[in-house]
């Protein structure tokens, strides 16, 4: 156990944790009768109105990176590990929402993959998937640990044994429900969420020693942006991975586009973005203040539950449990749906030629339930939320994000010139983050990857004027 609870509370707080579950999977049950098609099922029917779309937005992205990874990097150097989460992060839904939501929208698209075969074509769709689907899976095995890690610690089961049954229990609604069971869900966790956060503020707040301990969790060493072991390249790195990285991420796509219309989308994104900041600064906030309160913690990542052992009753640590539940099953869900609904409808149907909407609905449900597994095994094998996440929104997404902005603001580069960028961005990556340690392998991934794009431009042009007349009306 990472936390010593005593039995009652340990039987408590695990008898409502699997409470809580069981009413996700309910709520899945009580969807899936209503999925008549692949557009149901994958994204729920574009129905979306602006609370839906702005809490799933939020729910979907507020996961264990920021309750439990990014809380434990700001305890271990301050200010300094906020730029990924929250502000990274929140600045990067914003950035969609006012910028590319409307856009996006206007495409009529299914996936994000279907953005590259409009404007690329089919083969630079496939390589665009091929790199969009590691890192929803990544990110969906980042959620499934600290799932596992925060079920251990409420409960007598072994960390391996906790991972198993968030895996199951993840798996199976969304399998069951789809998007429409996510959005859903995410509503309700997104309540319970920063409900049990905010009694953990006022609750820690209320037993303050007194007022010196927020200026000392505040000094002057713990405001600064940058760690004394980097210089400013490592600097904008951090921050160009959450911001860019993450952008053109399929799981805010897909809530994007399944708004109802292209004002929604915009909106919604823009006000998770702002409900995603303000939320956040709560772990942020105690997460600075924690050295002060929870001095000498080897895993920082843990200062949160320990800060609701150390301060919560009984029923209000319940409360908190439910919470960090909400934070984790809200994003794993919707990185497994993204994986799925990727290789089911931008690889898999094109190749069965069906037009069946329940055979869709099943190939769709098997490809979750397939990276399900493999996220589960990824899990076991991870030591850190925190830099799952990262890897997630590094993966792949330098020539993503190129492609992607290029591709929306004009209209030359094709085919070629995307599968270039692409691989530019993933191999100089590959051999800049693990071939040489570099401090910045992001950043010179990304201008790599621009530089590419931006010079074959010149010699390609896009074709599809489909893809052309869909653009001009975005603007």
């Amino acid at each position: 156990m990472l936390l010593g609870l005593e039995d009652l509370t340990i039987n408590w707080v695990l008898t409502c944790i699997l409470g809580y579950v069981l009413l996700q999977l309910l709520i899945a049950f009580v969807i899936m009768s209503r999925l008549k098609s692949e557009q149901d099922y994958l994204l729920a029917g574009r129905k979306l109105g602006v609370p839906l779309a702005a809490m799933t937005i939020f729910a979907t992205w507020f996961g264990a990176e920021t309750c439990i990874g990014a809380a434990g990097s700001i305890y271990e150097h301050g200010l300094a590990g906020a730029r990924t989460d929250p502000l990274g992060y929140s600045l990067c839904i914003f950035f969609m929402g006012f910028f590319f939501a409307r856009k996006l929208w206007l495409l009529k698209l299914t996936t994000l993959g279907d953005f590259f075969r409009l404007r690329y074509g089919a083969g630079v769709e496939k390589v665009a998937v091929l790199l969009l689907v590691p890192a929803s899976v990544i990110w969906a095995a980042a959620q499934i640990l600290a799932f596992g890690q925060v079920l251990s610690a409420s409960s007598t089961l072994a960390v391996d044994i906790s991972i198993a049954f968030a895996a199951a229990i993840v798996i199976a609604y969304t399998v069951l429900g789809g998007l429409l069971a996510d959005v859903v869900s995410d509503f309700i966790q997104g309540g319970v969420l920063i409900v049990g956060l905010l009694i953990l503020l006022v609750v820690v707040l209320l037993n303050l020693p007194d007022v010196g301990v927020i200026s000392q969790g505040f000094s002057a060493e713990r405001l600064q942006f940058r760690r004394d072991d980097e210089n400013w390249f490592a600097v904008i790195d951090g921050w160009s991975i959450p911001i860019i990285g993450s952008l053109f991420a399929a799981e805010l796509v897909t809530r994007v586009i399944a708004s109802k219309s292209a004002a929604v989308a915009r909106r919604g994104a823009m006000l998770g973005g702002a409900l995603y900041f303000v939320v956040g600064m709560v772990p942020l906030f105690l997460g600075m203040i924690g050295p002060v309160l929870v001095p000498g913690l080897t895993d920082g990542e843990q200062i949160l539950p320990v800060l609701a052992q150390t301060y919560l009753p009984t029923g209000l640590y319940i409360v908190f449990a439910g919470a960090l539940m909400s934070a984790i099953l809200s994003t794993v869900d919707s990185a497994l749906l993204a994986a799925g609904a990727l290789v089911s409808h931008n690889l898999i149907m094109p190749l069965l030629r069906t037009e069946g909407e329940r055979y869709k609905i099943r190939v769709a449900r098997i490809s979750v339930c397939f990276f399900g597994i493999v996220a589960y095994f990824m899990a076991l094998e991870a030591d850190s939320v925190l830099g799952l996440v990262e890897e997630a929104s590094a993966f792949g997404s330098a020539g993503i994000f190129t492609c992607a902005l290029l591709g929306l603001a004009q209209q030359r580069g094709g085919k070629y010139t995307a599968i270039a960028c692409m691989s530019v961005g993933m191999l100089s990556y590959g051999i800049l983050a693990y071939g040489f340690a570099n401090d910045y392998a992001y950043l010179l991934s990304l201008v790599l990857a621009f530089s590419t794009f931006v010079v074959l431009m010149w010699f390609e042009s896009a074709e599809d004027r489909l893809f052309e007349t869909r653009t001009e009306q975005a603007y």
